[in-house]
């Protein structure tokens, strides 16, 4: 015969099984009901809006291959690496557009992210805060597989890239880039990707550029090849 304490306590556990049972199947059941309503149950937070700044784009244009600054006002955060990210991206939107001046596919994707890191020269410099900044830029394949091809649309894209992150962001000295986070040899066929771009040539925050290369070398004409003129010998008189 079983004991009449056993009795109570089997009683006592088989009421709290089943209350807890019921209890885990209401949360359930609520918790079902409120992603069905779409509801978060975490506490909501507003997203973080970067502050608007006035801000230097340099649009490249193909009619008479200059740089034109235009000022827009964009939000900027205040971490260099996101902010040359932002202006890139407000760059490649215009270059977008149909009535651009410098017509060119791929819109704010085109650049997948901007990493900055001292120039390897300064290093060693003890003020970080001071010392210039390299620049690399990687752009989507998609954006230079399509990019128009030739010398003189690829260099404006580039200028107009290193103009613009120099004139927000002054520490940017160098600029490289690379194509989904490789090297590639040219943008489209023509500029050279594997070299290192200075910055210092577009000091110039006021004014229409026009980047600064060198002179074509004039073709030197072969001088023609003379025949030394010998004297003549005169036959001695006998």
């Amino acid at each position: 015969m079983i004991p009449r304490y056993q009795k109570i306590i089997f009683a006592v556990l088989l009421i709290a099984t089943l209350g807890m049972g019921f209890l885990v199947w209401k949360l359930r059941r609520n918790d079902h009901e409120r992603l069905l309503r779409g509801e978060d149950s975490s506490p909501t937070k507003a997203p973080e809006v970067a502050p608007a700044e006035t801000a230097t784009l340099y649009v490249a244009g193909d009619d008479d291959g200059s740089l034109r600054p235009q000022q827009y006002s964009l939000p900027l955060p205040v971490d260099n690496s996101a902010r040359a990210h932002a202006l890139l991206q407000k760059l490649f939107e215009i270059y977008s557009a149909s009535d651009s001046t410098h017509p060119v596919p791929g819109g704010s994707a085109a650049v997948l992210n901007v990493f900055l890191m001292p120039v390897p020269s300064d290093a060693q410099k003890k003020n970080s805060d001071s010392a210039p900044l390299l620049a690399v830029i990687n752009l989507t394949g998609a954006f230079a597989n399509n990019h128009p091809s030739g010398i003189e649309p690829e260099m404006l894209t580039l200028n107009s890239i290193c103009a613009t992150i120099h004139a927000n962001i002054p520490r940017i000295a160098q600029v490289r880039f690379l194509v989904d986070g490789e090297l590639r040899p040219t943008l489209s066929g023509h500029a050279d990707l594997t070299q290192t771009y200075l910055t210092a040539q577009f000091d110039a925050p006021t004014e229409t550029l026009k980047p600064r290369t060198k002179p074509a070398a004039k073709p030197v004409k072969p001088t023609p090849r003379v025949k030394p003129a010998f004297p003549t010998k005169k036959k001695a008189k006998r």
